[in-house]
């Protein structure tokens, strides 16, 4: 696989999402199709279901959310069943031609990009920001993160989900190998720019300007069975061939085993 080193435009990172819709991967129906949104409903409750823990999605009736990379519009169609009013912004086209088609107000732009005030958005307008996945595609969240923070309300969560760099497997491909292989997708997907520890998206959200609450850990798939194992355990040792980690704890363990974490933030 060759990747070009050339600086991608907003078209060209247009195109790339154009191309590359996740949620039109995960369902073999027409698009737009009952069982096609039924499919992405599925996907994103039931195999993502760690964001249920953080979201009350039915107790939102009267509120208003505002999803960064809103995609197909799924989560935000959840949101507007509870009775929320919700806004999504969106980069690639037809992504965002599909959300608007499910929700009301869908600004098709790159968030780095975005004039609130042109796209009628007022300030202090959001007490529910939700960030998916998307923070890490982003050449700078920081500067996103302070651009967005005068349009939530003083009590204000931002929900969000944020790949893992200190997982255990990563860093046994890369000490023990000598590799860092860039993929389609996971946790070295190809479009991520920036790369986050547990303790480096704490620290993102307070040099932005928000006050880290609390987090979720989704678990990587080939890493259950030994978080499980050990979870219980004051302290352990971890072998992974030639990689020895001594005196790991419970916490350590729960981040080296983490795929992704779900974080709720407010504004300080």
């Amino acid at each position: 696989m060759r990747y070009s080193l050339a600086v991608a435009s907003t078209e060209d990172v247009r195109a790339y999402w154009n191309r590359h819709i996740h949620d039109l991967e995960i369902t073999s129906h027409p698009v737009g199709s009952r069982g096609f949104f039924d499919d992405l409903d599925q996907y994103h409750f039931e195999k993502l279901h760690h964001l249920l823990r953080l979201v009350a999605f039915d107790g939102y009736c009267g509120r208003s959310v505002l999803e960064v990379g809103c995609g197909a519009g799924v989560d935000l169609v959840r949101f507007a069943r509870g009775g929320a009013t919700v806004t999504g912004i969106e980069a690639g086209r037809a992504a965002a031609a599909i959300a608007a088609t499910r929700i009301d107000r869908v600004i098709c732009s790159r968030i780095e990009q975005v004039d609130f005030a042109a796209a009628g958005l007022a300030p202090g307008e959001f007490d529910t920001l939700i960030a998916a996945d998307i923070l890490e595609h982003l050449a700078n969240p920081w500067e996103a993160l302070v651009r967005v923070k005068p349009f939530l309300s003083p009590d204000a969560q931002l929900v969000a989900s944020i790949p893992n760099v200190r997982n255990a497997i990563l860093i046994a491909s890369l000490a023990v190998n000598g590799r860092w292989q860039y993929r389609e997708r996971g946790l070295l997907d190809i479009t991520h720019l920036r790369f986050f520890t547990l303790e480096e998206i704490r620290r993102m959200f307070e040099e932005t300007g928000y006050r880290y609450e609390h987090h979720v850990v989704n678990l990587s798939p080939p890493l259950a069975d030994l978080y499980h194992r050990n979870a219980n355990r004051e302290k352990i040792t971890l072998e992974m061939g030639r990689l020895t980690i001594s005196d790991v704890s419970p916490a350590e363990l729960s981040e080296l085993c983490a795929e992704q974490f779900f974080v709720r933030a407010r504004p300080a």
